[in-house]
């Protein structure tokens, strides 16, 4: 049987609710830590779920780093108003805006990037694998491999987030939403340099 203080450690630990956290603590006999990954493992499942659902609210984030160089602006949209106001909502939106500062994705995701720039990076990464003497079938593979790690480079959703790199930016938003209990969406974002382009 849970105890009132193992509830609470569990609920300041995850953010879930009450009667979630004292099934999880019964179903584990007390564990803390097994109840907290239990509670975030049903909480991405719920986010999975979530996803299909319209996003058209929010906030547009604006984020200027410190002297001025670097500014962004991210559109990060959720279901409600309400939740676009919580805590929660505006530190993700906060952190995206200062990842993008940061690391200058050029597109939200994969689908974004243009075929015509998918298939010239694959077929660029191919020919360098045949020119160092790989059979095609290798060759093939090593493009698909590079393929990926450009995307990281390029799609925010795929960039390992900057204030901890084990963790990407679309896992960030996926516990995000577990929390909250909507879908969140990056709906676009633009990054200005000074000096550039």
């Amino acid at each position: 049987m849970a105890t009132s203080e193992q509830i609470r450690q569990l609920r300041e630990q995850t953010s879930a609710g009450v009667l979630d956290c004292k099934k999880a603590l019964d179903m584990y006999n007390g564990d803390i830590d097994k109840a907290a990954e239990w509670l975030r493992e049903k909480g991405l499942a719920s986010a999975a779920k979530k996803a299909s659902r319209e996003a058209h609210d929010g906030l547009v984030e604006a984020y200027a780093h410190t002297g001025g160089r670097v500014a962004v602006l991210v559109e990060v949209n959720c279901e409600t108003d309400f939740v676009a106001r919580t805590p929660e909502f505006k530190a993700l939106a906060h952190d995206l805006a200062l990842h993008i500062a940061s690391s200058a994705p050029l597109y939200v995701k994969k689908e974004d990037v243009p075929a015509n720039v998918v298939e010239a990076k694959k077929e660029l990464y191919k020919q360098e694998a045949l020119s160092e003497g790989k059979k095609p079938e290798i060759a093939d593979r090593i493009a698909t491999g590079k393929l990926d790690k450009f995307y990281q480079d390029v799609c925010l959703l795929e960039q390992p987030f900057v204030k901890d790199d084990k963790v990407k930016i679309v896992d960030l938003i996926k516990n995000t939403v577990a929390t909250i209990g909507e879908n969140i969406v990056v709906r676009r974002f633009v990054r200005y340099e000074l000096g550039g382009q």
